[in-house]
């Protein structure tokens, strides 16, 4: 998924308030509830067209929309900062891009707080002891905590191959016979 600049800035604007920001102190609000909060209101908002349709009619004033807004967020008892948040994404027409400011979100949060992303891929699913295994190794590696997220890749014959950035770590079954075939001819 590619970031626009403007997911991006607004992004980078909650990150400040919720990662240095003295209000989220004060409110207990964590970079983590932050990201289920906002999440939880971006499903809300892909769970109901008519409520899409609602907050990006131009036909529903401003102050209706926020009451809509306000009214959800009341129910899924969102924090103010992110109430407030979501009123400026109503406010300047970028509600539209929740889901993309989410991402991104989500980005600078686990880059300010010092974690790795990684994407590992596996044969089968792994098991929680697996998880801590293979998470471990990685932020051994890296150097970084590590967020992993975890898919099934069934041509996988056996082993892991996991992507932080742009690094691939290959440990797989495939990999290895790769590796020793090229070693092989190049020693012959």
């Amino acid at each position: 998924m590619t970031l626009s600049a403007v997911a991006t800035r607004y992004a980078k604007a909650l990150a400040d308030v919720v990662t240095q920001g003295a209000a989220a102190t004060k409110a207990g609000l964590t970079p983590e509830a932050a990201l289920v909060e906002l999440g939880s209101f971006a499903a809300a908002l892909s769970g109901s067209r008519e409520l899409g349709q609602a907050l990006i009619s131009p036909a529903v004033p401003p102050s209706r929309k926020r009451a809509v807004a306000g009214r959800i967020a009341q129910i899924l008892k969102l924090s103010p900062i992110i109430q407030n948040f979501l009123f400026v994404l109503i406010d300047h027409r970028r509600i539209t891009q929740l889901p993309e400011i989410l991402h991104s979100f989500e980005l600078i949060v686990d880059e300010r707080l010092g974690f790795a992303r990684a994407e590992v891929s596996a044969p089968a699913p792994l098991t929680d002891t697996q998880s801590a295994a293979i998470r471990a190794q990685l932020e051994h590696l890296t150097g970084k905590r590590i967020r992993m997220r975890v898919a099934v890749d069934p041509s996988l014959i056996g082993g892991v191959m996991a992507r932080i950035g742009s690094t691939v770590y290959d440990g797989s079954v495939r990999g290895q016979l790769q590796s020793l075939g090229q070693r092989l001819s190049t020693e012959s």
